[in-house]
């Protein structure tokens, strides 16, 4: 078997939705056998379809380059552990996530912590972790993080995040016109100075550059070209600030299809592509030492996931059948965050000898932002019937809000082998009731004039 990057017999690619439903089933198992065992509304997750992401992604990319799980994408701890058994590293934002990643079995050494706005406290624990790198994002922030090191007396490899998109003029700078009102990174001037001090000083040690260009990109040649710019203006920073480029992290961003006629990311194009730049970087001597890290999140476990319902009610107004489910955007609200309808599939009987025709798919909360979709063209399916929100298996569960109207949370559950197994339990209004407090609260005194 070849390695990527060696000689051998080039992968074959196949441009199929790897996903979770296959055969009318969710990772081969029987919908109506997860909704008789753990209840509806509920999550799932396919781990075979996960492994399957990770191999094919794997068998793309050049040898110089590594993956690192983004953990914010779905942080359920046996979804990480699934990453850790594959050997991945892991992109974590918090301390939260650190500590996920840590339980779920990734080493310390392949994790790097990322993200603005780190506490002091959440810094203390990453250095004392030991982790692989913390991605520095402001000028303020490395202060703070070189005070710590000294207090802990520690040599924290760190990385500097650019506020930058990378174009195709590698060795300039272009700052992100869309960059969450300049939240992430650093512009220019700012980065050069931080390079220098952080290779003056004597508690950090500076890797290299991290910079994210976008997400959910379907273009395998604008993630190749990020990826080649990204190094090139961190190997232009090491040349003129002289330090080791041991690192350059080039962020996420690599995407799912959500329509039904998108195609998936081809990944035969991204390796194409990224070839040639690694025989570039092994060919410099600034780079020819350089590991390049990825941090596919939402390509890894999206497709692998969905949201499972069952139709409450349905009714017909102004000519479009309106279904309504007893799950809704409290549990899955990505589709109204960034207003891009899921694919949907519908288990039952429903009216098969009935025409398609103009259906909404709503969920049962008091706001008329809880639709999954609003003009979808299929058979209406009965009241007890099952729906599945596909490809929810990345910013799903914990990008939601639950507790919104106080439903049940959803019950996750993995799948593996054809076989599910409860990873997160259902939470009912009164388990939560039971951790708040209603204070007695005593009469004023009377005032004395």
């Amino acid at each position: 078997m070849s390695v990527a990057g060696e000689a051998g017999p080039r992968p074959r690619f196949v441009l199929t939705r790897n996903e979770i439903l296959a055969g009318g089933r969710l990772g081969g198992v029987a919908p109506e056998e997860l909704v008789r065992r753990f209840g509806t509304p509920l999550y799932a997750y396919d781990l075979d379809a996960i492994e399957r992401q990770v191999e094919v992604l794997r068998a793309a990319l050049p040898a110089a380059i590594e993956l690192a799980y983004a953990v914010k994408a779905n942080p359920s701890l046996a979804v990480v552990a699934a990453m850790a058994r594959l050997g991945l590293g892991a992109d974590v934002a918090s301390g939260g996530e650190l500590e996920t990643a840590q339980r779920a079995g990734i080493v310390a050494s392949s994790i790097v912590v990322t993200g603005p706005g780190k506490r002091d406290d959440e810094l203390a624990g990453a250095v004392r972790a030991g982790v692989r790198a913390i991605t520095v994002e402001s000028p303020g922030e490395l202060d703070r993080l070189e005070r710590i090191a000294a207090q802990m007396r520690s040599r924290v490899p760190v990385l500097l995040r650019a506020a930058l998109a990378t174009g195709d003029r590698p060795e300039r700078i272009r700052l992100v016109g869309d960059d969450g009102a300049g939240k992430f990174g650093m512009d220019p001037g700012d980065l050069r100075d931080a390079a220098l001090r952080a290779v003056r000083s004597t508690h950090l040690e500076l890797l290299g550059l991290h910079a994210f260009a976008a997400s959910n990109v379907l273009d395998p040649l604008a993630i190749a070209d990020h990826v080649g710019s990204t190094v090139a203006a961190a190997a232009g920073l090491a040349r003129r600030i002289g330090f080791p480029l041991r690192l350059v992290d080039a962020g996420g961003g690599l995407g799912i299809p959500y329509e039904p006629d998108e195609a998936p990311l081809d990944l035969a194009a991204l390796g194409r592509r990224l070839r040639p730049l690694a025989e570039t970087w092994a060919g410099d001597p600034v780079t020819r030492s350089t590991r390049v890290l990825l941090e596919p999140g939402r390509f890894l476990v999206g497709p692998a996931g969905a949201y499972l319902a069952r139709v409450v009610d349905r009714k017909t107004v102004s000519g479009t059948v309106v279904i309504i489910l007893d799950g809704g955007i409290h549990h899955l609200l990505r589709p109204a965050l960034v207003r891009q309808e899921h694919r949907i599939h519908v288990f039952g009987s429903g009216t098969r000898d009935a025409p398609a025709r103009p259906v909404a798919i709503a969920g049962p909360l008091c706001s008329g932002l809880d639709v999954f979709a609003r003009d979808r063209v299929l058979v209406p399916p009965d009241v007890v019937d099952l729906v599945a929100i596909l490809d929810a298996g990345a910013y799903g569960y914990t990008e939601s809000m639950p507790f919104f109207l106080s439903h049940p949370t959803p019950a996750e559950v993995g799948l593996r082998g054809g076989r599910a197994e409860l990873l997160r339990p259902r939470l009912d209004p009164g388990e939560w009731l039971d951790r708040q407090r209603n204070p007695v609260w005593h009469e004023r005194p009377a005032r004395l004039d």
